[in-house]
């Protein structure tokens, strides 16, 4: 058995000053700790029950197949804020027939970014047994 202490994303951005603009102040994300120096250091932001780490730097766009998804309480109001901050929405918060509400954003090298709010009366806010 694995026994977990901690876990983090790791994106290698191709412009790590613009992925820093991005997570840390149109998207707002709180800084964890930071490391190294120069361009290429890490900025590792706290991402609810885990962390996202953006470090070092890609020559390549990121696979497709990554995408984070991020738990909020009021997607519509996240939108609002983005909107101010000049992010552009992918796709806006819409009701999926699993019953979460998801809005779509990308990040600057194109990671998609789901966010999501679980609505009180979905299956995921109850906790059989407690």
């Amino acid at each position: 058995m694995v026994h977990v202490l901690s876990s983090r994303t790791l994106l290698h951005p191709r412009d790590p000053e613009r992925s820093r603009v991005f997570y840390g102040e149109q998207l707002g994300l709180s800084v964890y700790r930071e490391f190294g120096e120069g361009p290429e250091r890490g900025t590792v932001y706290f991402l609810g029950g885990g962390f996202l780490e953006v470090s070092g730097r890609s020559q390549t766009p990121p696979s497709p197949a990554v995408r984070l998804w991020l738990q909020v309480e009021d997607v519509a109001a996240v939108q609002e804020e983005l909107l101010a901050r000049g992010v552009e929405i992918a796709r806006p918060p819409v009701k999926e027939p699993w019953g979460l509400v998801e809005m779509w954003i990308n990040d600057p090298d194109g990671t998609r970014i789901v966010l999501v709010e679980v609505p009180g009366d979905h299956p995921l806010r109850s906790r059989p047994g407690i």
